[in-house]
């Protein structure tokens, strides 16, 4: 037997009806699409406007829809992974919820919080135990309604984010194709700089802490700006240089959808043309650990198998990681 690949085979998708525009925040806030568009690059994001609803909903219609588009058979799944640091509850795990939703019975399932960077860390997961030989079916799904943490009198962080939920199945494979490499670090030190400062342990719920307004998203912005800058260049320059790439043998470069400067700033350094970097975050803003996924479902019809991908993600912790992937299908036959 040959050695044992994690490929992607198969990604499905869910962003909310509800488009919040820059015009209407402007209305709402002290700001305008001028200077939303010229600072950050978002035009839009979607928000899941039902206050009974949260992250489970939009992971479970992700879910649903790869099902539909693979049929694959939820009891063939043998693991769930869900990238969320919106959960719907504190515990039990949002992982689990959906599951019971989609017929899922014969898995293990929990929740990764790991911020933007939870995709990809839930997906280095998934292929260490696919390449154990552990698991051969394994949904990797990532949901954040972002929107339940934005202070929306908060001119400096409310534009930024949007919902949405992505998932991928991965399998076992002996072609060499699927993960070939991911490299994912810490810097604790980052910690303070991007955070909700309530609501765990170290500061519980209190009337102070909801006046203060400390159970909201709090970014200290130049600092993130450039530790992101920095370290997904760096961590991505590895990434190729450790597998041997170049920018030519690149089909795309996909980064995490948090700034346009920032992504303009990564490719410029790894010498990777625009037309070669994938962004959609006019459309949908910051949707933390889903960014990546709702890139490569925008893609997939376009992907062809054996494509070179590289993807680069940044966030609280600070937490980052480059991955490249060496494409597992012709999506146009999907």
């Amino acid at each position: 037997m040959g050695k044992i690949n994690a490929v992607i085979k198969g990604i499905g998708a869910y962003l909310p009806e509800y488009v919040l525009t820059n015009d209407e925040l402007s209305r709402m806030v002290d700001t305008s699409d001028e200077w939303i568009m010229s600072r950050i690059g978002i035009k839009e994001r979607r928000i899941l406007k039902d206050p009974n609803l949260g992250s489970s909903y939009m992971g479970t219609k992700a879910v649903e829809e790869l099902f539909a588009k693979t049929g694959v058979n939820p009891d063939e799944i043998e693991a769930v992974f869900c990238a969320t640091s919106t959960p719907d509850h504190l515990f039990p795990a949002t992982a689990a919820k959906i599951c019971n939703n989609v017929g899922i019975k014969n898995a293990f399932a929990y929740d990764i919080e790991v911020a933007c960077a939870g995709f990809m860390s839930a997906l280095y997961s998934a292929t260490n135990h696919i390449e154990s030989g552990r698991h051969k079916k394994i949904i990797v799904v990532a949901s954040e309604k972002m929107s339940f943490m934005v202070d929306y009198t908060d001119r400096t962080t409310c534009p930024l984010f949007g919902d949405g939920a992505a998932a991928v199945l991965v399998e076992a494979t002996e072609e060499e194709v699927g993960v070939r490499d991911i490299i994912l670090r810490t810097d604790g030190s980052g910690w303070s700089h991007l955070q909700m400062k309530a609501g765990g342990s170290v500061c519980p719920a209190s009337h102070e802490t909801i006046d203060n307004h400390w159970h909201y998203v709090y970014q200290e912005g130049q600092a993130v700006f450039k530790a992101a800058v920095t370290n997904m260049a760096d961590i991505s320059v590895e990434i190729m240089e450790r597998n041997k790439l170049t920018a030519d043998d690149l089909a795309w470069f996909i980064p995490h959808q948090a700034n346009l400067r920032i992504i303009d700033a990564v490719a410029r350094r790894m010498g990777v043309d625009k037309d070669k970097v994938m962004i959609n975050i006019e459309k949908y803003a910051n949707t933390s650990a889903v960014t990546i996924p709702i890139c490569l479902w925008e893609l997939e019809k376009s992907l062809k198998k054996g494509d070179n991908i590289v993807c680069s993600t940044f966030g609280a912790g600070f937490t980052f990681g480059a991955m490249y992937l060496k494409w597992g299908y012709d999506g146009d036959k999907i």
